[in-house]
């Protein structure tokens, strides 16, 4: 096995290289294994695609840091690379809450993780800028206090909080660069404009883009060339896992047909995929 330094070490080169790279999002130690299997040189734990498949909703607290924690382990153990956690927004709103965390995550066998600036609350669901910079810099410092380099990324939400503004994120995004966060992510952008003015506002320092959101529809040599390091997809591989669950389940329900088996993956491809 490898060791986590190594990983870590691995983790922090991807983000020097010139090339873009992706780092897909696995929901369990199988999907973590094809996806090593295929490739890629890193994995992204996804809160979403975890909840989902206990039977939870994202987003509401319904899964604790105990919970997401455990399951980074899982996914931690299932391949030698390294592996980022989606960690919300630190499971607390105090920075010692972030902090804490982040030191939690390091325990777990993580190399990086992400800390977001959403409260989790409908009626608030975005911090003010001083509570989310001390809150970066909480987690800043539990990073640097490790034997290893853990990447910290930063996450500004307000495009997915109904907050469409591009001069708040810039500003949050620069301060947390400022901060120490050593990757800047806004999820939701959806036009070059947006990705490039992110990418120009916190560089050198590399930038995160998900793909598989509704209305942003980017290659990874595009992203690229707007000088995005890294790309995610989050939740989008268990979103078409399930919906193509779910249409199959349909179809035999409703008109009670198998056609849907047409298109199953054949058997001895996905257990070849888990032999010695």
């Amino acid at each position: 096995m490898t060791s986590q330094l190594d990983k870590a070490a691995a983790f922090k080169a991807l983000h020097a290289q010139r090339a873009a790279f992706v780092i897909p999002n696995p929901w369990d130690a199988g999907t973590a294994m094809m996806l090593a299997r295929l490739g890629f040189e890193a994995l992204a734990t996804t809160s979403a695609g975890f909840a989902f498949s206990i039977g939870r909703p994202d987003g509401t607290g319904a899964v604790g840091r105990d919970e997401a924690l455990a399951h980074a382990r899982v996914i931690v153990g299932a391949t030698d690379l390294p592996v980022s956690a989606d960690l919300e927004n630190g499971f607390g709103d105090a920075p010692e809450a972030c902090a804490e965390t982040i030191r939690q995550a390091a325990a777990a066998g993580l190399v990086g993780g992400s800390i977001e600036d959403a409260t989790g609350r409908a009626d608030d669901p975005i911090y003010p800028l001083d509570q989310a910079l001390a809150r970066v810099k909480a987690a800043v410092a539990a990073a640097r206090s490790l034997p290893f380099p853990f990447m910290l990324t930063a996450r500004a939400e307000n495009f997915l909080h109904g907050r469409p503004d591009i001069d708040d994120t810039l500003r949050r995004l620069r301060a947390f660069a400022d901060a120490g966060a050593d990757v800047l992510y806004a999820p939701g952008l959806t036009t070059r404009e947006q990705i490039g003015a992110v990418v120009q506002a916190v560089a050198p320092k590399p930038v995160n883009v998900v793909m598989g959101l509704a209305r942003a529809d980017f290659t990874v040599a595009a992203l690229g060339a707007l000088g995005v390091k890294r790309i995610s997809v989050g939740s989008a591989l268990a979103r078409t896992a399930y919906g193509a669950f779910l249409r199959a389940a349909r179809e035999i329900a409703g008109p009670g047909s198998f056609g849907f088996a047409k298109e199953a993956v054949p058997f001895a491809e996905i257990n070849g995929m888990f032999g010695a």
